[in-house]
């Protein structure tokens, strides 16, 4: 009789980086023999536990390897089944390998019961593809990779598979200062230091910061204890919306910090999705905590991350918010600061000088589509610290004026595939402070409830069009009058461009009244001439008590002035937040990526395939990613809650017809055969009032003792 354990476990060995094929001898201080031991041990352990793990490789059995694991915390897999084969049957049949009364099962179902769901603060089961998944990777025939383990994601600068640098730090702060009190902002250095000098057990890290910080600038040793550095792993059975990783590393800044919550500013090419297990490490302390994705916006390429002030102990004191700086804006030939952290935590900067404040971002769909920050200006510097440094830029007092953010895109040489890159540009801090802003003041909106609080978070009114600037000269060739050539160079003489139409998003209320190469003019009555204009636009719509959600819009197509009334949709920033597992493939509603390639399918826009497992029904029988299910045996399937009505009557073994539409408009027709005694039906939905991931079994069969 031959037995293995399928749980979430090979998840939290490679988030500690322990490679497979490894020989676990000691974990949470207890000798591991067999998988008695093992099971024995993960029973006792409560979920967010951090214990040691001692484990020898194969190759190099004399010498023992000592790391750090995170037992999972979420719910984004099953508890763990012992699977034994029946030599009769040749079947590996499962059953639970945790007793239902074990602190590892009942921490899971305690959540957040602690949660005070009652107040509200504005601030004034598994199945072989968790372990199938992170087989070897190929490529699929649609040009998407499937799941892949850490080991085998391509590096790419800090943002993707680096080593831990937690052990890299090397900064002492006493932990006995004293944690009274809290500060939101921060003011001019002197204050910082004669506030430190005035507790007695703050004069040695008073005398090691003057070691330490003698060479550098003040801005640096200002903003010093508002940078963090992340480490993100994004769990391999729910890698939705095209991300293209599994590890990402990146430097966000610190703009709210209270007694129950913190704010961290961050890029998106580092938190790219909400379902993330995120790891933060301050610059200002040397403490390693957990965080929350809370707010990605729709956009923007910036995310906000939630942490829990009282994790920080002593170090609460100590770690300070960033002072904003929204205004002025940066103009041409302004001197900044580029602040951000090395792989040791420590910070490093440079005085720099803008060369260009508003440059057009213009990143092209990627082969998978993942987001993409579209419709933003950008600023360039003239020296950097290259692709894979981020941060953030201030002025000579500390206070951040821009995030230095890095953007993901892909770049093809000639005939070979496209391959991942990543560059550093800009993003105006206004754009984050009025999300905060709206935060702070608790501005209406859908609840989320953040280190056990329920707070009102912002809804972003957008209208769903992609845009790119022309010159006027270029405008003008086109057939624009002279009237309002010069209407728009008066409006803003620095940039002399007007926005066209690149294409509208799918399904948008935009969609069948804008068209490709159109020319926004004007927006009741105002010239437009930049992306912040329409911005400003859609939100003078919130503000106003009798709007109705739409724009009267001046365009110009095809020769003639036309004004037209479009509609704008709201989005928040929760991101993508249901999927669906079923025979092997991970099904989504489609993103905002694949909504901006202009298509959906008429047969009611259909559920989105977004990755495959390794040697699931699905991989066998051809059913890929990049496509649409349009039909299931013969009935629609227009969004997630219709395709899980059709696949829950499916029985074992059943033959099952699926059409599917391809990105580029191919339809299909295939056949493939459900086995549901490895590949059960499930989902996983995110709940905003509990902030908890709940996964959920459609179909399945009955293990065997649960």
């Amino acid at each position: 009789m031959w037995s293995c354990i399928c749980c979430r476990g090979r998840y939290m060995l490679s988030r500690a980086s322990v490679p497979r094929h490894s020989i676990i001898k000691k974990f949470a201080g207890e000798d591991i023999e067999n998988l008695d031991d093992l099971i024995a041990v993960i029973s006792k352990l409560s979920r967010g536990a951090r214990v040691p793990l001692e484990y020898v490789k194969y190759t190099d059995r004399y010498r023992n390897k000592s790391v750090l694991v995170t037992i999972d915390q979420h719910g984004w897999y099953a508890p763990p089944q012992l699977y034994t084969r029946n030599d009769a049957t040749g079947l590996w049949n499962a059953k639970l390998a945790i007793p239902l009364e074990s602190p590892f099962v009942v921490s899971h179902r305690a959540g957040h019961m602690d949660a005070n769901l009652n107040s509200i603060s504005p601030l004034t089961e598994s199945s072989p593809m968790d372990l199938k998944c992170q087989h070897e990777s190929e490529n699929t025939a649609d040009g998407c990779v499937k799941m892949q383990t850490d080991e085998e994601i391509a590096v790419d600068g800090s943002h993707s598979g680096e080593d831990s640098i937690i052990e890299k730090k090397r900064r002492r702060v006493d932990e006995e200062i004293a944690a009274e009190g809290t500060i939101s902002s921060f003011g001019d250095l002197d204050d910082i230091k004669d506030g430190a000098l005035r507790h007695p057990s703050s004069v040695e890290v008073s005398d090691l910061a003057r070691t330490i910080s003698s060479n550098a600038s003040l801005a640096e040793q200002v903003i010093e204890p508002a940078l963090v550095m992340f480490e993100v792993h994004v769990p391999p059975i729910c890698m939705l919306d095209g991300v293209h990783s599994q590890h990402f590393f990146g430097t966000g800044v610190i703009i709210y910090h209270s007694d129950c919550l913190g704010l961290v500013a961050v890029d998106r090419n580092t938190v790219a999705v909400s379902i993330s297990d995120i790891m933060l490490s301050f610059a200002a302390y040397p403490i390693e905590i957990p965080a929350e994705v809370v707010f990605l916006h729709p956009v923007h390429n910036f995310a906000l991350v939630a942490y829990d002030p009282s994790a920080l102990g002593a170090g609460a004191s100590v770690i300070r918010a960033a002072k904003l700086l929204p205004e002025p804006a940066l103009r041409r030939g302004d001197s900044v600061y580029l602040v951000g952290l090395s792989r040791s935590l420590q910070a490093t900067s440079r005085k720099s000088t803008i060369t260009n404040p508003c440059t057009a971002v213009n990143i092209g769909s990627a082969d998978c589509p993942r987001y993409r920050a579209i419709n933003m200006e950008v600023i360039e510097l003239d020296t950097d610290f290259g692709s894979s440094f981020s941060g953030i830029l201030t002025d000579e007092q500390g206070r951040v004026q821009a995030l230095w953010a890095s953007f993901s895109t892909q770049l093809k040489y000639g005939c070979s595939s496209s391959e991942d890159h990543q560059f550093v540009r800009g993003i105006p801090i206004y754009a984050i402070s009025q999300v905060l802003e709206k935060i702070i003041s608790g501005t209406p909106g859908p609840f989320r409830l953040i280190n056990g609080i329920r707070r009102p978070m912002p809804l972003v009114r957008l209208l769903e069009v992609e845009l790119y600037p022309t010159l006027l000269s270029k405008a003008r060739s086109y057939g624009l009058s002279d009237n309002w050539v010069q209407a728009l160079a008066k409006k803003d003489p620095v940039r002399r461009q007007v926005l066209r139409v690149k294409g509208c998003l799918a399904g948008s209320k935009a969609e069948k009244l804008l068209e490709q190469g159109d020319m926004i003019l004007a927006i009741n009555k105002e010239p437009i001439t930049c992306f912040l204009d329409i911005e400003n636009a859609c939100q003078k719509l919130d503000q106003s008590i009798d709007s109705d959600g739409v724009l009267n819009m001046t365009i110009f197509r095809q020769g003639k002035e036309i004004d037209l009334i479009v509609g704008t949709d709201v989005r928040d920033g929760n991101g993508s937040t249901r999927m669906v597992n079923w025979c092997g493939s991970i099904i989504q509603d489609p993103h905002s990526a694949v909504r901006a390639l202009g298509f959906l399918p008429k047969e009611g826009h259909g559920v989105y395939v977004a990755r495959w497992c390794h040697g699931s029904p699905v991989h066998r029988y051809g059913l890929y990613a990049l496509q649409w299910i349009v039909e299931v045996n013969g009935q629609p399937t227009p969004d997630l809650e219709s395709f899980i009505e059709v696949v829950k009557g499916l029985e074992d073994r059943e033959f099952v017809r699926v059409k599917t539409v391809h990105l580029n408009g191919k339809p299909r027709v295939l056949t493939l055969k459900q086995d549901l005694h490895y590949w059960p039906t499930w989902e996983l939905t995110f709940e905003p009032e509990s902030d908890t991931w709940k996964r959920r079994t459609i179909k399945a069969l009955q293990p065997t003792g649960a």
